[in-house]
Order: structure tokens, then sequence, then C-alpha cells
């Protein structure tokens, strides 16, 4: 079985919106304006792309992807390898061609089917709606979290609100770095 591995910059309060600038949110931009610069606080950012071997997003973080990573070499490793997204509305004719294999899963359960294919860890970038629906059908197996030392208030949280049974989480890396940022990295216990 594959693993489904959730990464995510958030704040404090769990807020995951607008982290990279994305127009439209009230607190846009929040990673790289409210917090200095350390590379090493992305070190783990790297290390995701090695990893990984397929992508997984909802539509909406798809639709904000797909002009930009493409073009941006920073992220080859994810222009290269197969792409998976979470929609019920998009359609074939909806997908850039210049981001390589990309193919549209209608439900959980193309995604719990996905998971049970061969190959590598799946990512989960951005795709908030779509981290809420994975986890409350138990599909997610690890976190990577990047929380900000920020209160944001106001926007999309990473976790669902859902009344679900309790989730055990073990904590298997950490690190603090000077500008406020901490590492988690959480395996959901089965």
């Amino acid at each position: 079985m594959r693993t489904l591995i959730s990464t995510a910059f958030i704040s404090l309060d769990g807020v995951m919106e607008g982290p990279g600038g994305e127009p439209g949110y009230r607190n846009s931009g929040w990673t790289f304006k409210e917090v200095d610069f350390l590379p090493e606080a992305y070190e783990l950012k790297g290390r995701e792309q090695e990893e990984a071997a397929a992508m997984l997003l909802g539509r909406t973080s798809y639709e904000a992807f797909s002009p930009v990573w493409p073009t941006m070499a920073e992220f080859a490793a994810y222009n290269a390898m197969p792409k998976y997204v979470v929609s019920t509305t998009l359609a074939e004719g909806d997908l850039v061609s210049d981001w390589g294999q990309t193919a549209i899963l209608r439900s959980m359960d193309d995604v719990a089917a996905l998971k049970e294919t061969e190959g590598g860890p799946i990512i989960v970038h951005g795709s908030a709606a779509l981290n809420h629906s994975l986890s409350d059908a138990g599909l997610i197996d690890r976190y990577h979290l990047l929380v900000f030392p920020l209160l944001l208030g106001a926007g999309k949280r990473l976790f669902s609100a859902a009344d679900t049974d309790t989730r055990k989480l073990a904590l298997v890396e950490h690190d603090t770095y000077a500008n406020g940022i901490q590492k988690q990295v959480f395996h959901v216990v089965r």
C-alpha cells in the first residue's frame, strides 16, 4: 500500500489558506511577509520532492498550481511525476497540457484504490477541502507540517471539523528554527 502524505504550511491556529501570496485571501502571503526566511526551515520541502512518487490535489489547488508550477525550476521533480486531481466537476479538457501525466479521481473510493497500487508515496499539497475528506475517510498516513508562529484567525484550516473518532498521531520528527517555525512530522497510528 502506498503512503499518503499531507504536507502544509499552517499557522499555529491551523490556518493553511493563502500562504504563498495567492490573491483573494485576507492574510495572503503570510509565510513570506510575517516570518524571516531561513533556508534550513524548508529542508523538509526538498526532501518531499525526493521521496514522493505522485502528487494528489483538490481542484482548487490544481487550478492554482498548474499554471505556475510547470515553469518553476524548484518544482522540477514534481513536474515529472504523475498527478491526480480529486474533483467531481473538473473535466479532462480542463487539465493543462504542460504538467505531465494527470488523471482525475472522482471519489474517496478512487483515492483508496490509488493507495492500493504499486509505487512510492503520494503527496498532497494545499487542498484544504480534500485534506478534510481524506482525513475523515482515514486515508492520510503521515503529516508534514511547518507550523508558523502566527495566529491568523480567519481562513481555511488543515484539519476537518467533522465529529470523528479520535485519531492518534506519533511524532516521528521535529525541529524548531530561529525564526519560530516548527517542523512536525507525524505518522497516523493505525
